[in-house]
């Protein structure tokens, strides 16, 4: 682990991270806030690479948590010389430390508006990296079943009044029932309000729709603040925005969480985003080489365990495409 560490930071340090190991390298700073070993891995890491510039954006403060912090002529304009546009690897790092700084101690993820509203308290946050799923237990015995490359926030313990928990990516709720408590889930524009029940909630940020599907009891969804449907037992709903009317249907309980049973199941999706999906669940990098395909749809289903690539050659013949493995990277064309 420490050998890695070092090396992750030097590839953080030297602006060289791919993305899988970008995500790797914040995994460990999220970890830092509460492991002390791994804080102090970070710190010895730190020291070995002899970066001791103190106008650097990047230091460890002496209780080994790292810190970047802003140059002192941030915001400043030098006359005749354009500012240069700061990397969004860089602002995603800044605001994921601060936060440690802060004490948050976790890696997190943001639902701007809403959390802006409703913020009494600092957040904890449960993460899941790509091909990984995680159970978690709330604080008020809600269990929750993450899927892959996803993030849910709560605060370590719930108001008398509401539950809120903030989503992004994929999870299955159990909620605990509580008459005088309304349980809520907020992911991007879409509000979940609940008091008991079981369903799944699908809303990754690249995704065209947020999927909510209802095994038990009974959900209000909300979009942008406004109600637009109220599902019971054995229904389903896809949201896209206000100005498009919401697609419902029926299903089987078993199928509100296929995902939990190990089954891939698409029904009308977008190739562009089962495609993001395949890359959350099995861990790669795929590419759609014609865009006019990226946006058709299809509807298909296969078992976890066939592996990505049985499940891309589905793909491909239900699409009349070819697919290739080039540099570890699947391509479709």
């Amino acid at each position: 682990m420490e050998e890695r560490i070092k090396y992750l930071f030097r590839q953080y340090l030297n602006n060289s991270c791919t993305r899988k190991e970008f995500d790797e390298f914040f995994s460990y700073i999220n970890e830092a806030g509460h492991n002390e070993l791994i804080r102090e891995l970070i710190k010895k890491a730190y020291e070995e690479t002899g970066h001791s510039d103190p106008s650097s954006l990047t230091y460890v403060n002496e209780s080994g948590r790292l810190v970047l912090t802003e140059p002192a002529w941030h915001g400043q304009q030098v006359a005749g010389v354009r500012p240069q546009k700061r990397s969004p690897r860089l602002v995603v790092a800044t605001a994921c430390v601060a936060m440690v700084i802060a004490g948050f101690g976790w890696f997190m993820f943001s639902t701007v508006q809403q959390k802006q509203k409703n913020k009494k308290q600092p957040l904890a946050a449960n993460v899941t990296g790509r091909s990984e799923n995680k159970y978690m237990l709330l604080p008020d015995s809600t269990q929750v079943w993450l899927n892959a490359a996803s993030t849910l926030e709560y605060p370590q313990t719930f108001g008398t009044d509401k539950r809120e928990v903030f989503l992004t990516g994929e999870a299955y709720f159990d909620v605990k029932h509580a008459d005088k408590q309304p349980f809520l889930i907020h992911s991007g524009k879409v509000t979940i309000r609940v008091l008991g029940t079981a369903f799944n909630i699908k809303a990754y940020p690249d995704r065209e729709n947020v999927v909510v599907s209802v095994s038990r009891g009974k959900v209000q969804v909300n979009y942008d603040e406004k109600e637009v449907a109220t599902l019971i037992q054995g229904q389903q709903i896809k949201v896209i925005d206000a100005n498009k009317p919401v697609v419902q249907k029926n299903i089987t309980a078993t199928e509100a969480a296929p995902w939990q049973q190990g089954n891939l199941v698409y029904d009308d999706e977008r190739i562009s985003d089962i495609v993001a999906d395949l890359e959350r669940i099995y861990d790669v990098t795929i590419r759609i080489q014609n865009k006019t395909l990226a946006g058709e749809r299809i509807s298909t289903s296969f078992r976890r365990e066939i592996g990505i690539g049985r499940a891309l050659q589905v793909l491909c013949n239900l699409t009349d495409t070819r697919l290739k493995l080039v540099n570890d990277m699947y391509v479709i064309e």
